[in-house]
């Protein structure tokens, strides 16, 4: 069943799909999807992060 979900298309160099199948590999992720998904979250997460930790830091100076 197709998803309803949106879509679109990246396209990687050799290296970064070597990486990204590592992770797969590594951490047991049944398909590409999956660990891109993750690997997204995890970059969206530490950018968040990152912005809180400046704007506080932004604040105190």
């Amino acid at each position: 069943m197709p998803t309803e979900k949106p879509r679109y298309t990246i396209t990687l160099d050799e290296e970064m799909l070597k990486k990204i199948d590592d992770f797969r590999f590594e951490n047991r992720f049944a398909n590409r999807t999956k660990a891109t998904l993750e690997l997204i979250r995890i970059g969206l997460d530490t950018i968040e992060k990152q912005g809180k930790y400046q704007q506080e830091k932004s604040k105190k100076t």
